[in-house]
């Protein structure tokens, strides 16, 4: 019992994370109608810039304080990922007002491959690191019940809460706040938004910097644990089942499928992988996500779009 609850903890604490990635999937689908591939991008980018800053300040200040330091940092990526978020307004979907969906999809496409060109132009293609003081020791729990306790990992927690809570956030801020109706709105029908004054361009803007905000966080989480490298992008493809089976305009379905995704990943690789060989962990999301594409598409919490002819 006490080696199923540990896999099921750890299986939640990396919904967690894949929830966090998942959710500027549905950020930006919900605003604009775009399956944004370049997230993962996004992730990558923030999370360079968020570990060269951190190495540039002290060396140009001399400054060597790692709380100020980081904090410099931050609020540099945070800066890095609104200027990015700016000019693909301006220069990609500000051009591309009510085209077709396959037209927006490959411009996403375009913008993940010049955000990997261009972050590794400007940051380097090296490995780096991000240390934000997250702790790094595992800790036993309840060992007065089970023999030997549950193994929890400090940082894995820790990451979990930080995405928990950015998630809350952010799902009440679409839920209570003028701008988030006017987000549902213009991802409802944009030219329905228009005429009744609400301005795209700026909504746009908004959300871009929105999810450019949760892919840094996303970033320094990732990049804390694995390192920040360009297979950091390739997080975001861990995400895709999850919006699949949540529902690419719930936010709800973000957390739920991530979560769902992390502990059956867990467990089916603690209890199948035996009698399969192993591996399970990292076909099975993708799996799961086919059987729902073929028996209930729209998701968990997605909506069902019913076409009249």
């Amino acid at each position: 019992m006490g080696f199923f609850i540990e896999a099921t903890i750890g299986g939640l604490m990396a919904g967690m994370l894949y929830s966090l990635v998942a959710l500027g999937f549905v950020l930006i689908f919900k605003a604009s109608g775009v399956f944004n591939f370049a997230q993962g991008a996004m992730v990558l980018f923030a999370a360079l810039a968020m570990a060269r800053f951190s190495e540039w300040f002290p060396e140009l200040s001399g400054i060597d304080n790692k709380f100020l330091v980081n904090l410099v940092a931050f609020i540099g990526a945070i800066g890095v990922m609104i200027a990015v978020a700016w000019l693909i307004e301006r220069l990609v979907l500000g051009k591309l007002v009510n085209q077709e969906g396959v037209t927006l999809l490959m411009a996403t496409l375009g913008i993940t491959y010049f955000l990997d060109g261009f972050g590794q132009t400007i940051f380097g293609s090296a490995i780096y690191k991000i240390d934000v003081g997250m702790p790094k020791d595992p800790m036993f729990l309840l060992d007065t019940m089970f023999q030997g306790g549950i193994l929890v990992n400090q940082e894995d927690l820790v990451a979990a809460l930080l995405a928990a809570a950015l998630v809350a956030s952010l799902a009440a801020f679409f839920q209570y706040t003028s701008t988030g109706r006017a987000l549902r709105a213009v991802a409802d029908d944009h030219q329905a938004a228009q005429s009744i004054g609400i301005p795209l361009d700026r909504i746009w803007v908004i959300v871009w910097s929105v999810a450019g905000f949760v892919a840094l966080v996303a970033g320094i989480i990732w990049g804390s644990k694995l390192g920040v490298q360009f297979s950091l992008s390739l997080v975001a493809l861990k995400a895709l089942p999850v919006v699949i089976l949540g529902g690419l305009t719930s936010v709800p379905g973000a957390i739920i499928g991530g979560l769902i995704i992390g502990v059956g990943e867990k467990l089916s690789e603690v209890y199948l992988g035996p009698f399969l060989g192993g591996g399970i962990e990292i076909w099975f999301a993708y799996v799961l996500a086919l059987f729902f594409l073929l028996v209930r598409p729209q998701g968990l919490f997605g909506e069902k779009i019913i076409d009249r002819v």
